[in-house]
């Protein structure tokens, strides 16, 4: 039995429409997160996190927040909330 990811997903959109700029922000905000790793996960300073991950869904970028960051380093996962609530972006929790 597979086991399911619940993750954030913090969409490049704004509450009100507008698409959030700079246009490369997912990738500054993963690349930003990229130290959080799992235990035992070598860290190369040339590749994201698999806990915060850029993305383009229905061609608007974003940012895949797997939960299990919010155990692993409870202020990095708040960091990134904030970031998408003081940014007024639009967001939803899922499970895949």
């Amino acid at each position: 039995m597979a086991t399911r990811v619940r993750q954030f997903v913090i969409h490049g959109v704004t509450e009100s429409g507008s698409r959030f700029r700079p246009s490369d922000w997912a990738e500054r905000l993963a690349g930003v997160m990229a130290q959080f790793r799992p235990a035992g996960c070598a860290g190369n300073h040339l590749t994201y996190s698999p806990y915060v991950l850029p993305v383009v869904i229905d061609g608007v970028r974003g940012i895949v927040v797997d939960l299990r960051l919010r155990d692993l380093e409870p202020l990095a996962y708040k960091f990134v909330v904030d970031f998408a609530r003081d940014n007024h972006l639009k967001t939803e929790e899922r499970e895949i």
